[in-house]
C-alpha cells in the first residue's frame, strides 16, 4: 500500500507510522500526513456503539443516529505518550518514535456527554470504559487482549470530549479509527480509542492491560500531555548558508494554552524569545518561527523550550522511566553554519 512521503513508518502490521519534521507545515496536519499509532491490525469498523454498565438506559446507537446528535468541530493535538522514545538511553522497549508522533487536526463530531447522559449514569458510576473494535495477541498478558481505556465520569462528560467521525473535513479513514473514536482533548492519544464499539459505566477502577501495565508511569496511568517544543526546520545535521535563516517548529501544552517559546542558538548558554502565531489556546499546538543571522561559519547546537500557562517548562533531560512514556526533554538539533 502507498504511504505519503512524509510518514516515517515504523512498523507495517500493526501499522505505526510518524510524520518527517520536515514536512510539518502550518496549523494543522494533512490526514495521509497525520501519525497512525496502532497496537494490533486495523480491524473492521463497527456498525453500533454500546452503552452499557452503571446506567439507566442502555443504549445501541447506529452512526446514523450518532450523526443526528448536535454537532461540535475541535481543533485538536494528539500526541503519542511515546514520542521522543527514540531519545532515552539506554534504550527502552516500545516502538522507537522519534519526535513525528503528533499532530494536529480539526475533529468534527458529538459530545460524548450527549451519549452519556442519554443513558443515564447511576450515582455509582466512577469511570468510562472505552473499547475499541481492535484486539489480538499481547505476549506480556500470553493471551489476547482488546485495546481498552477508560475515563474519569468528570473528563466524559467535559463538554470537549468528543466522539469523532470526521477529520479534517473528511469522514475518518481507517487507520484513524473509523467509523467512529474517541478524542479527548488535551491528553496524551491512547485515550482517544479508535474504532470504538462500547461504553460502559464503571463503578470500580478499570485493572486492564493497557491501563495498568502500558500508559503508566509509577503505577499512575498517564492523563495529560507534557509541555514541549519541537524544532520542525532546520533538521539535524543540515548545513546552512551563511547570513538570515529562520528557525521554525511548534509548542503544546495538552489541556494548557503555550504561553511562551524559547530559542538558544549557542547550546543552552542563552536564551531569545521566538514568535509565536495564533492565540494561546488549550489543547493545540502553536506555530512558532525564530530569525537568526547565521554570521559565522561553525557548528551550532539549537535548542527550543515552551513555557505554558502555569509556568510549566521542559528539562534538559526527561527522567527515564520503563517504558519511555512522557519524554519531553528539551530537543536539540545540531547543524552547521556553512
Amino acid at each position: 500500500m502507498s504511504r505519503d512521503a512524509a510518514l516515517v513508518v515504523l512498523s507495517e502490521e500493526p501499522l505505526n507510522a510518524e510524520t518527517r519534521l520536515s514536512a510539518m507545515n502550518g496549523p494543522v496536519v494533512p490526514t495521509p500526513r497525520f501519525y497512525v499509532r496502532s497496537h494490533f491490525a486495523i480491524p473492521h469498523g463497527p456498525e453500533r456503539l454500546v452503552v452499557a454498565g452503571a446506567v439507566r438506559s442502555p443504549q445501541t446507537l447506529t452512526l446514523e443516529e450518532i450523526r443526528a446528535l448536535p454537532e461540535r468541530t475541535l481543533t485538536v493535538t494528539l500526541e503519542c505518550a511515546g514520542n521522543g522514545r527514540a531519545s532515552f538511553e539506554p534504550r527502552v522497549r516500545g516502538e522507537q518514535w522519534g519526535l513525528g508522533a503528533v499532530g494536529t487536526a480539526e475533529w468534527k463530531g458529538t459530545a460524548l456527554r450527549t451519549v452519556l447522559e442519554r443513558a443515564g449514569p447511576t450515582r455509582s458510576a466512577i469511570e468510562v470504559l472505552c473499547a475499541g473494535a481492535d484486539a489480538g495477541d499481547v505476549p506480556d498478558l500470553g493471551r489476547g487482549a482488546a485495546f481498552e481505556r477508560s475515563l474519569p465520569l468528570t473528563k466524559a462528560l467535559h463538554e470537549d470530549t468528543l466522539l469523532a467521525y470526521e477529520m479534517n473535513g473528511e469522514p475518518l479513514s481507517s487507520e484513524h479509527g473509523a467509523p467512529l473514536r474517541l478524542i479527548v482533548p488535551g491528553w496524551y492519544g491512547m485515550a482517544s480509542v479508535k474504532w470504538l464499539s462500547r461504553l460502559t459505566l464503571l463503578t470500580r477502577p478499570f485493572r486492564g492491560f493497557f491501563q495498568r501495565d502500558r500508559y503508566v508511569i509509577d503505577g499512575r496511568p498517564l492523563t495529560a500531555m507534557a509541555t514541549r517544543a519541537i524544532i520542525a526546520s532546520p533538521q539535524d545535521g543540515d548545513v546552512l548558508v551563511r547570513g538570515s535563516q529562520v528557525v521554525r517548529g511548534y509548542a503544546w501544552a495538552g489541556e494548557t494554552p503555550v504561553l511562551s517559546v524559547e530559542l538558544s542558538v549557542d547550546g543552552g548558554a542563552s536564551w531569545d524569545r521566538a514568535e509565536l502565531l495564533g492565540e494561546p489556546r488549550p489543547y493545540v499546538w502553536r506555530e512558532w518561527t525564530y530569525s537568526w543571522d547565521a554570521r559565522d561559519p561553525r557548528a551550532v547546537t539549537l535548542l527550543a523550550r515552551a513555557y505554558d500557562a502555569n509556568g510549566h517548562g521542559q528539562p534538559d533531560q526527561a527522567r527515564r522511566n520503563r517504558l519511555g512514556y512522557a519524554n519531553n526533554s528539551i530537543q536539540r538539533v545540531r547543524v552547521r553554519v556553512g
